[in-house]
């Protein structure tokens, strides 16, 4: 397969497609799932939302000093570890970086043979949502949590203006 422009997606879904056993994919995306920091309900907002997605999902993303930085959450199980997988990989990237990403590494994951129609769609619109945030941020159409703060924690800056994909 060829590099997806992160070295730590790329771990990833070397790990994933080298796994012979379905089950053993499903069983090391239950354990991101187990690894993930529960999202603040203060960050659970609309703009937030990953739409297309049967359980409820958010991803929040945080431009640092030109690097991004995940947070996220769902009331699934198998979806909050396909959530993880992402932050994972997509961590510390630029926003041009993430923009970048070809889903095309969803299939060499081997994870289609698990997941449901739906749940394999939910996980290109989760990673279809933080590549909209990317690109927001890197057109300035998204202030950094930072800024919302400063700015008493309004919406405005949100990607709502139509660049969600």
């Amino acid at each position: 397969m060829a590099s997806t422009g992160s070295a730590a997606l790329d771990r990833i879904v070397e790990r994933l497609g080298a796994a012979a056993d379905p089950k053993r994919r499903y069983e090391y995306v239950l354990w991101l799932a187990k690894r993930l920091d529960p999202l603040p309900e203060a960050l659970r907002s609309e703009e937030r939302k990953v739409r297309g997605c049967v359980s409820q999902v958010y991803v929040v993303g945080d431009l640092v000093e030109g690097k991004l930085h995940w947070q996220g959450d769902s009331d699934a199980q198998i979806t909050k570890g396909l959530l993880a997988l992402l932050i994972e990989g997509l961590e510390g990237l630029t926003p041009q970086q993430v923009v970048a990403i070809d889903p095309a590494f969803i299939a060499a994951t081997g994870l289609q043979a698990s997941l449901t129609p739906s749940r394999a769609n939910g996980f290109l619109n989760i990673l279809r949502a933080m590549q909209a945030q990317a690109a927001a941020f890197e057109a300035g159409r998204w202030a950094s949590q930072e800024a919302i703060g400063a700015q008493g924690g309004g919406s405005e800056g949100s990607p709502e203006d139509g660049s969600k994909g």
